[in-house]
């Protein structure tokens, strides 16, 4: 197949719309039909999840929304055995943002099994993408949103043009893929005091690269234990990026608090509408006592900054460099302890010393990470 007709573009209005390759399309629609925006997260999504399994050895999952992770994950590496590795992965990648994943597209690095499908089965999306799925895990996606949920095969052995187009108000642009793939080698010039990192550290930080990679810039996102907790993307200024994505790795981490975890929904409440109220009660505004069985308890202002203080070992990414230190101030207090970033700017020397003055250890990679 080298063509396929679109639903419509990236809005209703935009028809007719179709994708096309001359040498075939490198993925086949085993159901639904998708629009432009479908396709543009489920082709950045396959790229990163690729990516990520290639520098975790291990199974990896993304939550696309508007050609930006929600959430990225790789399996935990401490999952025991006989549990499904990509099922393991998407949980995770949906964990970190699932206000954000409403409505996603999901990728994974691996075979969809019946665990996995049974996952996405439940949560709202509008497709997936994988290189392969069991005949239990294709059938079950079939029948979700009434047949018109989107599944695509994706070839997994499949490499693009080294050289890649895109036309603008009817302007060519033409220019060498981004082919910059994290490797230790970008963690060798570490610009601070502190330069020790253990080897988790070293995953999250390259990671967080990768990620990048594939996020709308500008954009900074935080990662631990091999999950992306707090994306920032698409913002003009960095410190707005830097105070989203931590913003965001807050509320995942005060999320993980058992009174977080033990609201006494009533178990008609919908996940959707459990992920708004909880963050309408993190909000501190009126949420709907109807939901629950019993009113829940105050989580008060000195419990969270309490639990906020347990938070630790955080890595920050940034797709280009720090222009002010104000962006680590604000890190700090979302737990981060390693940070990367290309380097570059003429006040490195403050962002180093805010750094130092935090214990953080800092490797400064050298390589921008732009992506629109």
């Amino acid at each position: 197949m080298n063509e396929y007709i679109l639903k419509y573009g990236l809005n209703p209005s935009q028809k007719p719309a179709r994708v096309y390759r001359e040498a075939g399309l490198p993925f086949k629609i085993q159901s639904g039909r998708p629009g432009a925006i479908n396709l543009m997260d489920a082709l950045n999504g396959w790229q990163l999840v690729r990516e990520m399994k290639r520098i975790a050895n291990r199974p990896a999952a993304a939550s696309f929304k508007h050609v930006s992770p929600a959430g990225a994950a790789v399996a935990d590496a401490n999952l025991p055995a006989g549990k499904s590795a990509v099922a393991n992965a998407y949980r995770r990648a949906r964990e970190a943002d699932p206000m954000s994943s409403f409505g996603d597209f999901v990728a994974l690095s691996d075979t969809c099994d019946i665990a996995a499908a049974k996952l996405i089965s439940k949560e709202v999306s509008d497709g997936v993408i994988a290189p392969d799925y069991t005949a239990e895990a294709l059938e079950l996606l079939r029948k979700k949103r009434e047949g018109t949920y989107v599944v695509l095969k994706i070839d997994a052995d499949y490499e693009p043009d080294r050289t890649e187009s895109r036309t603008i108000f009817g302007v060519t642009f033409e220019q060498g893929r981004n082919e910059t793939v994290p490797t230790e080698s970008y963690l060798q010039n570490i610009v601070t005091k502190n330069n020790g990192y253990p080897a988790s550290a070293k995953e999250d930080m390259l990671l967080a690269m990768s990620i990048l990679k594939y996020t709308q810039s500008n954009s900074v996102c935080l990662v631990k234990d091999g999950m992306a907790v707090g994306i920032g993307a698409g913002q003009q200024s960095r410190i707005h990026c830097t105070r989203l994505a931590c913003d965001k790795a807050d509320r995942w981490w005060l999320r993980q608090n058992a009174r977080l975890r033990e609201l006494p929904f009533k178990r008609s409440v919908k996940r959707p509408d459990r992920n708004n109220v909880i963050d309408t009660y993190l909000n501190g505004e009126p949420f709907d006592l109807s939901l629950f069985d019993t009113e829940p308890a105050e989580f008060t202002l000195d419990e969270r900054a309490a639990w906020m203080k347990l938070l630790g070992g955080v890595t920050l990414g940034s797709d280009a460099f720090f222009p002010f230190s104000d962006n680590i101030e604000r890190a700090a207090k979302s737990g981060v302890s390693y940070v990367v970033q290309p380097g570059g700017s003429k006040r490195d020397d403050a962002v180093v010393e805010a750094c130092d003055a935090h214990g953080m250890v800092m490797a400064a990679t050298g390589v921008r990470l732009f992506h629109h």
